[in-house]
């Protein structure tokens, strides 16, 4: 091969060992401790097992603002980036109805009066970014003053 002396290996990509060095900074330290773009990255990495996700996850973020909005996103919009096809949609998506599963358990069928604040960030969660108008019935118990969401 010209350029490579004879015997010489080949020269590691940029990128190897960055999965698994990720992947320990995340367990030692949290999802706090890494950039958006890191976190978004790490779960990329279930949906691409080779390869480097870090370019693919800054454009995600470059196109559509937060990681919040990647996971948001429409599926058509996701797949107009290249690099993106259904196993990264489905990863996407996967995170973001599991977020809102957990979100709403922890308020379903609870008094949640005392925590406005939780139940502003379930609906925030669960229709802000969604191109179709939605609403959400809250019952309102006067003799007690309890909300619940359904």
């Amino acid at each position: 091969m010209p350029g490579r002396s004879a015997g010489a290996k080949p020269s590691k990509p940029h990128y190897a060992g960055h999965r698994a060095r990720l992947r320990e900074r995340f367990l030692k330290s949290g999802g706090e401790a890494l950039a958006d773009y890191e976190l978004l990255e790490l779960l990329l990495f279930q949906a691409l097992p080779r390869g480097d996700t870090k370019p693919l996850a800054k454009e995600l973020i470059r196109k559509f603002g937060s990681y919040a909005e990647v996971l948001s996103a429409d599926a058509g919009a996701l797949r107009e980036v290249p690099g993106v096809g259904d196993a990264v949609v489905a990863a996407l998506k996967t995170v973001r109805a599991a977020a809102l599963r957990l979100m709403h358990d922890e308020l379903m069928d609870k008094p949640v009066l005392g925590s406005w604040q939780a139940l502003l960030d379930y609906c925030r969660a669960a229709m802000a970014r969604e191109k179709t108008e939605q609403f959400r019935l809250l019952y309102l118990n006067l003799c007690a003053v309890d909300i619940y969401v359904r």
